[in-house]
């Protein structure tokens, strides 16, 4: 390949779309395509900082059934954002697309399937979200993490391409290093609440862990929260003598896993997927409210394969002491999720994404 392929990648929507995307158009950029990104107004805060990508912005909503009157003004969005998606298409002509999921992704795709444009979703979770499941009739090929993604029509089985989790490559990098982890003296933990910071970590995890630490069980708490969670934090675990550091966001969380013995996550796709590959233990507490119950899905999988802990919001306050004071005096517990976790990995994900791209862009020439 010679001139430069265009190519648009559509990661509107939560972190769990957009990361993935911005991890493919950085791998994309360094091959032969030009990548311009597409995203509505919730993904674009994501994006904030991003220099290096032409990013446009395209309206989009979910298809709401509360009532007739926000059905309504619901088509009258996605049918916008349709029409101004067939506009962007005409004008800057490119070559394939990209839809990451979830509905942000949904106008740009039709409007690339109207003008007869090949383009390509991708669905990290294991539960088939309800744009791609719209859209998989027309895309060329849907690019999957696992082969045991549900809700797939059987008609459409030959699309279905697993290619793993598109995470950072220095993730892969990270996931080839040895990272010793002593929890004799003290349990380091950290805490992810997802690309929203979940509020029930932040009001109950800290009380949670004042009952270990009132149990004789030494903690080190790393934790993610929203910046306005700041205070109270610092504030209670001072007052209770518990060691922490507290972060709001961060592009560098292989800081924090070189640190810890294990994480508490919420169940999205990506971040477990980061946390496997780099051999980190977890306690996967999915968000209740997910789309398609996904991160139940998601954390279910990881259970079943004996790579990490389910506990569902609603049991925390019982189990997860429980769970704490079993790995402080089993040592044993950790270090057979761990050896279960050396067999999981994505590292060939990209050279996947190539051999597949390649199929495509020959098929086109």
């Amino acid at each position: 390949m010679n001139k430069k392929i265009k190519t648009f990648i559509a990661i509107g929507g939560t972190g769990g779309h957009v990361f993935p995307g911005f991890n493919l158009a950085l791998h994309l950029a360094e091959k032969n395509y030009d990548v311009e990104l597409i995203s509505d107004i919730r993904g674009s805060k994501y994006l904030e900082n991003i220099n290096n990508f032409k990013i446009n912005i395209i309206p989009s909503s979910p298809l709401k059934n509360k009532n007739i009157l926000t059905k309504i003004l619901s088509l009258i969005v996605i049918f916008y954002s349709i029409i101004k998606s067939i506009i962007l298409l005409i004008s800057k002509k490119p070559k394939i697309i990209f839809g990451m999921g979830g509905y942000a992704s949904f106008p740009i795709c039709i409007a690339a399937s109207i003008l007869k444009i090949k383009f390509i979703t991708y669905e990290n979770n294991l539960i088939i979200g309800k744009a791609n499941k719209y859209l998989l009739p027309f895309c060329e090929k849907m690019f999957v993490s696992r082969k045991e993604i549900e809700g797939i029509n059987e008609k459409y089985s030959k699309k279905i391409i697993e290619i793993g989790n598109i995470i950072k490559k220095e993730i892969i990098e990270f996931s080839k290093k040895n990272i010793e982890r002593n929890q004799k003296k003290k349990i380091s933990i950290l805490v992810l609440g997802g690309s929203q910071a979940a509020k029930v970590f932040a009001e109950t995890l800290p009380t949670i862990f004042k009952k270990c630490s009132s149990l004789g069980i030494p903690l080190k708490i790393y934790q993610h929260c929203l910046e306005s969670q700041n205070d109270y934090l610092k504030l209670f675990y001072e007052k209770n003598g518990i060691e922490f550091e507290i972060f709001n966001f961060s592009n560098n969380l292989l800081y924090f896993f070189s640190k810890v013995n294990f994480a508490i996550t919420r169940s999205g796709s990506s971040m477990l997927a980061e946390l496997s590959n780099c051999n980190i233990p977890f306690v996967s507490v999915p968000l209740p409210s997910s789309a398609d119950n996904h991160q139940l899905k998601n954390a279910l999988y990881y259970e079943k394969k004996n790579f990490a802990f389910l506990i569902e919001e609603k049991d925390l306050n019982d189990k997860l002491i429980y769970l704490i004071k079993e790995i402080y005096e089993d040592s044993s517990k950790l270090e057979k999720l761990i050896k279960n976790l050396s067999q999981y990995s994505d590292i060939k994900v990209y050279e996947n994404i190539n051999q597949e791209l390649e199929k495509i862009v020959d098929a086109k020439n």
